[in-house]
């Protein structure tokens, strides 16, 4: 249990679901100095909050994927309650503006600020990155260009995943958490998928219909990935687990898990497009590498239309749609694919 200078109380880890308790403490009325503050009594201020408390755990689990292990989600829980409470007494309801949206901008910059207050990197990782930057300008200088990760590793006497450690440590700071999800255009739109909409109170028909068909997509997309693909989406993305908890599993090394993760993540972008953005049909494609990727995307089309889109009215419409632009990609991608179709044409071709 964490305290906060809010008079919040909180629960909760980098791997727990954080929990908020509500402050007991009455709201104070307005004061002359604040004219346009809208008058709330505390009982639809308590309402507000309660009802809008899964934002914070949203929020904080979105920033935290992006902070190195030492960081208290539960520190950052805390502050994101106190931008909610805080948000709760200041909405007005006259801007128009749905109180979610207003709430997790609010929440989002109380997380913010409050690692702004926070030393990211400790002491002993600042340390180890100053020494690696300088071995990598060592190395620069002596071979007339940037060392790759095995040279620099070679340098310091450690392994490469201890530099992608070291090169994840030097990279974090606040303003790279105020942008979009990072780590590749594929981890953006994954997460963007997964934790969509949490700013709007009620979405209409429209938008929640692609909310589901982005869903279902990504979903098909997923499980059309080779075996060994698909694990380490899984146990990085929707388990959370660490790079090493995976790689052991795997039996590989952490730098190989994240080899494999940036290539699950493009053909999870690239199929997404694929399937959800119309553009004109391109020539067949004549490299094994390419027909492989193409049966891959018929693949996930076929089954987001076989899972049904959006509602019982507008999926019908979409499974058909999807279905064309599937069936248009089968004939193309497998015309001359030399692998037997009983599965996902790419997991076919990964090895064990």
């Amino acid at each position: 249990m964490t305290g906060h200078p809010s008079g919040l109380k909180v629960a909760g880890g980098r791997d727990e679901t954080c929990s908020v308790m509500i402050p007991t403490q009455r709201v104070a009325p307005p004061t002359a100095t604040t004219p346009s503050t809208p008058r709330r009594d505390a009982a639809a201020v308590e309402a507000l909050v309660t009802a809008h408390l899964p934002l914070v755990g949203h929020v904080v689990r979105e920033v935290a994927m992006r902070l190195p292990s030492h960081v208290d989600a539960g520190d950052l829980a805390g502050a994101g309650a106190a931008g909610l409470l805080q948000a709760a007494r200041g909405y007005d309801e006259t801007t128009g503006v749905p109180f979610g949206r207003y709430a997790s901008t609010r929440i989002r910059g109380a997380v913010l600020d409050e690692l702004r207050a926070m030393d990211l990197v400790s002491r002993g990782a600042r340390s180890r990155g100053r020494e690696m930057h300088g071995v990598e300008d060592s190395l620069t200088a002596t071979l007339g260009r940037r060392p790759s990760r095995e040279e620099l590793a070679g340098a310091l006497g450690v392994d490469v995943s201890e530099v992608d450690r070291r090169r994840q440590e030097s990279a974090v700071t606040v303003s790279s958490l105020d942008a979009p999800v990072a780590g590749s255009a594929g981890e953006e739109a994954l997460t963007r998928t997964w934790a969509e909409g949490l700013g709007d109170d009620r979405p209409g028909p429209e938008e929640l219909a692609l909310r589901a068909e982005r869903m279902r997509v990504m979903g098909a997309a997923v499980s059309a990935l080779p075996d060994r693909l698909r694990a380490v989406v899984v146990g990085s993305f929707l388990q959370q687990r660490p790079l090493a908890e995976v790689a052991a599993e795997l039996g590989v090394t952490e730098s190989r898990v994240s080899q494999l993760r940036t290539e699950a993540l493009g053909l999870l972008r690239a199929a997404m497009e694929s399937v959800l953005e119309p553009r004109p049909a391109a020539p067949a494609p004549t490299g094994v590498a390419a027909r492989r990727r193409e049966a891959f995307y018929a693949d996930v089309a076929l089954h987001a239309a076989a899972a049904g889109v959006g509602s019982a009215a507008a999926g019908a419409s979409a499974r058909e749609v999807l279905a064309a632009r599937a069936g248009a990609r089968v004939e193309r991608a497998t015309a001359s694919l030399p692998l037997q179709r009983t599965g996902s044409p790419l997991r076919q071709a990964q090895p064990a």
